[in-house]
């Protein structure tokens, strides 16, 4: 049966509770004992993180010494998905940041961050951590884990409505998404361009703002909720990569607006007679932040 990214995501947290790691960052050792693989470090070319072979009844995994450690340690577990999962290695047909990888290079990289970022040791500081790129960055420096994986799984687990987009030459290459923002449907569609007038857009395009406020409606598609969100972009100018932090002005989504139904109405006047209850919760939107409630400041 071929794998799919969902099916990858259950193996891999089954490795990491039979693995028990129980430190951050997590150690590799007991995920290379459990894997039956050795691992060594060699002076590769640029650009080539790691490989890995069988011979003489185990696995060996070799990674590049010339690149850095969360590098290293990312390549390890990537080719632990390899080992554990049966999937083939075609590392030379993309460079491991192109969109247009292999699907089976795409799993391992779903694998690796399982392992890097174990949900029972992330989850709970990235539910309590307040919302932007400062707190993504302390949890990747704490697990030793890439800001892209970390925003990915960040945004996976917080409480607060928010998204981690990642895209690459000014298009959506992928969307993570909390629980909040799923249950409400708001759906960034891939391979869409990156809002123009976003800090994303503006990020790109080599302007110092890297923060902006957006209509909602701007980023997630078939959007009728309304409501203001807050924008962090960081572009990454040596591979054409652009980091998107979501999120709601005042971390609530805001709730739909309910159309006037001429049936509602009990008497000859011309407006619903919950209309003015209404207008009390839901004004048009009018440019202008309003910060309701007791918020989590970077």
């Amino acid at each position: 049966m071929a794998l799919d990214e969902f099916a990858v995501v259950l193996k891999a947290q089954k490795f990491v509770r039979e693995a028990d790691p129980t430190t951050i960052p997590v150690s590799l050792a007991p995920y290379l004992q459990k894997a039956g693989a050795e691992l060594r470090q060699d002076d590769l070319d640029p650009g080539e993180p790691g490989f890995s072979f069988q011979g003489a009844g185990k696995y060996f995994i070799c990674v590049n010494a010339r690149e850095r450690e969360e590098r290293q340690r990312f390549t390890v577990c990537h080719e632990l998905g390899h080992v554990v999962l049966g999937l083939p290695s075609n590392h030379k047909a993309e460079p491991w940041w192109s969109a247009k990888r292999p699907l089976a290079e795409i799993l391992c990289d779903v694998f690796a961050a399982e392992l890097l970022l174990p949900r029972r040791l992330f989850e709970p500081l990235a539910t309590e951590a307040p919302v932007g790129f400062a707190a993504i960055d302390n949890l990747a420096a704490r697990f030793m884990a890439s800001t892209t994986a970390t925003g990915s799984r960040y945004a996976a687990a917080s409480s607060t409505p928010c998204a981690f987009v990642l895209s690459q030459a000014g298009q959506v290459r992928y969307a993570s998404r909390s629980r909040a923002l799923q249950d409400a449907s708001a759906w960034i569609t891939p391979r869409i361009d990156v809002p123009a007038g976003s800090a994303s857009a503006r990020a790109r395009g080599g302007a110092d703002a890297s923060r902006a406020e957006i209509d909602a409606e701007l980023w997630f598609s078939n959007w009728e909720r309304g409501g203001v969100l807050l924008e962090e972009a960081r572009h990454l100018s040596q591979w054409d990569q652009t980091l998107t932090l979501l999120w709601f002005e005042n971390e609530e989504v805001p709730p739909l607006k309910r159309p006037v139904r001429r049936w509602d109405r009990d008497d000859g006047d011309s407006r619903d007679s919950r209309d003015d209850e209404d207008d009390m919760g839901l004004k048009e939107l009018d440019g202008n932040l309003r910060w309701l409630g007791k918020k989590r400041r970077r």
